[in-house]
């Protein structure tokens, strides 16, 4: 197919994109202002540790997780099932015992959860199970609390497991989250597992990049693009099918770029930040609200180790520190040797404005409480992550408002997971769609 396509923003979206265009026989180049790839998933290497930016996980059963990674290449680290439920002086294991049956019994007797709960969790499994793709995110929708309360779930199953495990899902303890996005991750987490690459989460993104390169697809970081300019008449389009000026018939689109240069493309994939996204094309229902997190990764002094069992661990008796993460045993190779890696994450605006020392105290304090056999006086900072716009919010029923990849005018389309839901799926999916929309211009 003959046409010439820029792409602007080189995150998951953006690569699926440019990558699906150029199989079509598109000439795709694509415009990345940062100096590598990755959007909001990056990886960054500290003092011989690799921290990904946030607490970022891969849920292998997504759809679109299947069709655009080789998950076999990324070299994935899994977490344990299920999670591990904290307070002063009490660990307690609660699993999935379909898929994890040696700790089916331990979790039955789990004290922290009713056992009425547990079959419920087992009947809303089931339920899920059942559900075609389609019916998800669509239909009547509700907070994820109003959503466990009509499923008859106690406040003590919420408020002891489902608020720190979907806080750190959704970054939103409250769970005034869409209760969509709870029935899909639930889905996914009982069909497959959660992992991260053993370089970090980074290697997500660069697969696609290798793969959008080998497809054809030129990529340009440190280019940022300021204006997009649809020209109707073919002012400025390219008849050729390569970038530059021609006097073609079709409608075209002009990018004028930071440096002061301008590219001219029959078609162009709008691929930024929802903020970004709003501002180039004027499409008022990307939205552009954010939920941020706060992440500190700390290690202990060299030799001293740190178990897990390779699971979450849960705060259940307050939110500062919400989860706590044994990074360093999910992923040794993480942390150099013989040394821990942990992360921890805050949620909430306040978080954001206290200090590293303080977050630190916190997550020392949480751990000495839960594990009184030992001592953490010498857990050092890493380093302490503030991403102010990690998800778009997702309030129920925002989800039936989210901009179509063909929202805005011209010859411009929209890629990014604030058209399908806040999620690596939602971003991967929309890549997928907004190629087709795009090629549906040429």
């Amino acid at each position: 197919m003959d046409g010439a396509v820029a792409v602007v923003g080189g995150g998951l979206a953006g690569l699926v994109a440019a990558r699906r265009i150029a199989d079509a026989g598109a000439d795709v180049t694509l415009f990345e202002r940062r100096p590598e790839v990755g959007g909001r998933v990056r990886t960054a290497e500290t003092d011989g540790f690799t921290l990904d930016r946030g607490f970022q996980v891969l849920f292998t059963s997504y759809p679109a997780v299947a069709r655009e990674l080789d998950l076999d290449a990324l070299d994935l680290r899994s977490f344990a099932p299920g999670a591990t439920i904290c307070r002063p002086g009490s660990r307690s294991v609660l699993s999935d015992p379909i898929r994890d049956p040696a700790r089916a019994v331990e979790s039955a007797f789990n004290p922290e959860i009713p056992f009425s709960d547990k079959l419920r969790t087992l009947a809303l499994r089931y339920d899920l199970s059942k559900r075609d793709e389609a019916e998800f995110f669509a239909g009547e929708d509700a907070s994820i609390r109003e959503y466990l309360d009509d499923w008859g779930f106690s406040e003590t199953y919420i408020r002891n497991f489902v608020e720190p495990f979907y806080g750190g899902i959704t970054l939103d303890r409250s769970l005034s989250t869409s209760k969509h996005v709870f029935e899909y991750t639930f889905r996914a987490m009982s069909r497959g597992n959660i992992a991260v690459p053993a370089d970090g989460m980074t290697a997500i993104p660069e697969q696609l990049a290798a793969r959008a390169e080998e497809a054809g697809v030129e990529i340009r970081t440190g280019k940022d693009v300021e204006t997009l300019d649809t020209a109707p008449g073919g002012r400025f389009t390219l008849g050729s099918g390569g970038f530059g000026e021609s006097d073609g018939t079709a409608d075209g689109v002009r990018l004028e770029l930071a440096d002061g240069s301008t590219v001219d493309a029959d078609a162009v994939v709008v691929a930024t930040t929802p903020p970004e996204a709003r501002t180039l094309t004027g499409v008022e229902s990307v939205p552009t609200e954010g939920v941020g997190v706060v992440t500190g990764w700390y290690t202990l002094p060299e030799g001293l180790t740190f178990e897990a069992g390779r699971r979450i661990l849960l705060n259940a008796a307050d939110d500062s520190p919400n989860v706590v993460v044994p990074m360093g045993e999910v992923a040794p190779e993480y942390a150099p040797e013989d040394r821990t890696l942990i992360a921890a994450t805050f949620l909430g605006e306040a978080a954001h404005e206290r200090d590293d020392e303080a977050l630190r105290e916190d997550t020392r304090a949480a751990l000495t409480a839960w594990y009184p056999e030992r001592g953490f006086e010498g857990l050092e900072t890493v380093d302490v992550q503030r991403v102010r716009f990690a998800q778009f919010a997702q309030p129920p029923g925002i989800h039936d408002n989210l901009p179509d990849p063909d929202d805005p005018e011209g010859p411009v389309v929209l890629a990014g997971d604030y058209t399908e839901w806040s999620s690596i799926q939602g971003a991967l999916e929309s890549g997928r769609r907004a190629s087709e929309a795009a090629l549906g211009h040429l």
